[in-house]
């Protein structure tokens, strides 16, 4: 025994020994160890992300089809896409659906104050409201195409016991946004809803106990209480969400054909997609996708300087 222990302390001993610049050999050997096990991040992001970006940002100068030869063509991708009517229109469409976000906030913060309460049955809800969540996109898309069915759909069986007459939901140019925005407010109800309720459960009890003792009405609770000390949770999910309704595909590629009646459902993405593996405009819809990718950094640099602005 007392010679394991004269073998371990002269290990350490010689880990210790220092080096001209004054650091010692663990020193050194803990920073080589650091080093591999940043390296994989380090190597995917060059290799999947940062040189993509640079590539596909050369090929937005070109006229290229994703398989010949790339030629420069300067400007032109971007002139064109100015004077695409189909372009403005995705961009409308794609402000206009997210639209819903604010919404959807709204309903998960009330519905997240209601699950509060701790009252009976909390969990099972939970449950029930996540389960959107963790489920197949493609296959909810497909759910409520059925669902919004102009002939034997289940929303207008339901509108029918009132006595009133459903649209073809998916086929009216006037009524297909409004119907995406709402099952995609479903589609995130859950998500939105647990971590507004997690945040409240963080809001100490005595803030609401001194503010009912000085007279404050529960609207006061919910102006002066609930919302800031919330804040956070919002800024991360507007930020998140504006990311998310940006990018939105799946949606429109499923429940509409060809982006719907008059194009009245197609998104910049689905515009982008259309372009690329329709027209095989590769040059083009990278293009398009910078376009896209500033477009989210601008959105998401105002939503940073207005919450800086709140917080000061």
């Amino acid at each position: 025994m007392a010679k394991l222990k004269t073998n371990v302390s002269e290990e350490l001993t010689s880990e210790l020994v220092y080096t001209p610049s004054g650091k010692s050999k663990l020193y050194g050997n803990e920073r080589k160890a650091a080093f591999l096990f940043i390296l994989a991040p380090i190597l995917q992001f060059f290799i999947f992300i940062l040189g993509p970006a640079l590539y596909s940002l050369y090929a937005s100068f070109t006229n290229w089809n994703g398989l010949g030869q790339m030629r420069f063509t300067g400007l032109e991708n971007f002139k064109e896409m100015a004077k695409d009517e189909r372009f403005w229109k995705a961009l409308y469409n794609t402000i206009f659906m997210m639209g819903g976000i604010p919404v959807g906030l709204i309903l998960s913060l009330l519905l997240a104050m209601a699950l509060n309460r701790g009252l009976k049955g909390t969990k099972a809800f939970r449950v029930i409201y996540y389960i959107p969540v963790v489920s197949s996109l493609a296959a909810i898309s497909i759910l409520w195409q059925w669902a919004y069915n102009g002939d034997f759909g289940l929303v207008n069986q339901v509108l029918d016991i009132f006595g009133i007459k459903g649209p073809n939901w998916l086929q009216n140019e006037h009524t297909i946004k409004p119907a995406i925005m709402v099952m995609s407010i479903w589609k995130g109800l859950g998500y939105s809803m647990l971590l507004y309720l997690a945040a409240l459960q963080n809001v100490p009890k005595m803030y609401y106990e001194a503010a009912t003792l000085d007279g404050a009405s529960s609207f006061q609770l919910l102006r002066k209480i609930t919302i800031p000390m919330v804040r956070p949770v919002t800024f991360f999910l507007v930020v998140t969400s504006i990311i998310g309704g940006s990018q939105m595909f799946i949606e429109p590629n499923i429940m509409t054909v060809d982006g719907g009646p008059m194009y009245s459902a197609g998104t910049i993405v689905y515009y982008l997609w259309q372009k690329a593996f329709g027209n095989f405009q590769m040059g083009y819809a990278s293009a398009v996708a910078w376009v896209l990718g500033i477009f989210i950094f601008i959105v998401t640099l105002v939503q940073f300087k207005l919450n800086e602005k709140f917080d000061n």
